[in-house]
């Protein structure tokens, strides 16, 4: 594998994930540039449409540690980060601090609207410090070290939404939908395929995680023009101040995406043109991952909300308004 070079084997991760996620070819590929880009993922889909599947199959194709949090209203923080535990050492004793499921590569915190505030405040300082402190102590996360977020769209009754300022800590907010009928038919088909097949089948070796730190290295030298850095900060700058664009516009959004917002459109856009084997950032990427970057990061106003108009809808708004430089 090692000669394929960074890219192919990046690559081929892709297609060992996408070979037993069939139909959400979106969301794979999203979950490959939260992972390349650093970030961390709020992915919002209905039950069954194979969010945590894909989490673990990831995991799986790497060298990387996997864990899952079901987050739940009486979740402790401390179920969490961990907790200092106090063991018997000879006739005396001693604290020891023993990790929580956040010390892992790739974390799944599934439904994470269904625990309350300071649970969620303690997995979104984890994600944005990548430490943990427990008693005035300290802790490193791994270096590699992702979180993906599920919600449900649905059954909203007895969840604690996360606030604004906390979803903007998301580098991405991915909406997963159902997939088409050919698709339905083959992930019928994977899964009879899978429950005949020997669990002792021979796997491929899983794919290092320095060819994930090596991809970075190459992501960062991927060219950023003028225009293209001016288009983004137009486009987050639109979110602020709707009505220099439109009426319709200002008449929608109640408040616009912050600094993140620019800064997750720069480390996106790179990574998407750097999966296209491409040296520099064109427009074309920005607009590919724009909504996915913006659509969390805009508080929509009581008129749009009364007429069905959704965040979606309104950066699709701000597509046709905004030029490039």
């Amino acid at each position: 594998m090692t000669e394929l070079g960074s890219w192919g084997q990046i690559q081929a991760l892709a297609d060992r994930v996408s070979h037993s996620i069939v139909g959400q070819e979106h969301m794979v590929e999203r979950l490959l540039i939260g992972l390349l880009a650093n970030g961390n993922l709020l992915v919002e889909g209905l039950p069954g449409l194979a969010k945590t599947r894909a989490v673990k199959a990831l995991s799986t194709e790497m060298a990387a540690d996997f864990s899952r949090i079901q987050f739940t209203p009486d979740l402790l923080p401390s179920d969490v980060t961990g907790t200092e535990v106090y063991h018997s050492v000879d006739g005396g004793g001693e604290f020891r601090f023993e990790p929580g499921p956040i010390f892992a590569n790739i974390v799944l915190a599934d439904e994470i609207n269904r625990a309350p505030a300071k649970v969620q405040a303690a997995l979104l300082e984890a994600m944005e410090e990548r430490t943990v402190t427990v008693a005035k102590n300290t802790h490193e996360l791994p270096p590699l070290f992702m979180v993906m977020a599920t919600q449900n769209p649905i059954e909203q009754e007895g969840t604690y939404p996360l606030p604004e300022a906390q979803m903007d800590r998301f580098l991405m907010h991915v909406t997963v939908g159902y997939p088409d009928e050919a698709s339905e038919a083959e992930v019928v088909r994977l899964v009879r395929g899978e429950q005949g097949r020997d669990s002792e089948t021979e796997r491929p070796s899983p794919i290092e995680q320095q060819v994930v730190f090596d991809a970075r290295e190459e992501i960062s030298a991927v060219h950023v023009s003028e225009a293209a850095e001016r288009y983004m900060v137009d486009l987050v700058f639109a979110t602020r101040y709707p009505e220099r664009y439109s009426d319709e516009l200002r008449s929608w959004i109640e408040v616009g995406a912050s600094p993140r917002g620019t800064l997750a459109l720069d480390k996106c856009s790179r990574v998407h043109a750097w999966l296209r084997q491409q040296d520099h950032v064109t427009p074309d990427d920005v607009r590919a991952i724009v909504h996915d970057v913006l659509r969390h990061r805009i508080m929509l106003s009581y008129e749009a909300n009364a007429a069905g108009i959704g965040a979606d809808q309104v950066v699709d708004g701000i597509l046709k308004v905004v030029a490039v430089a």
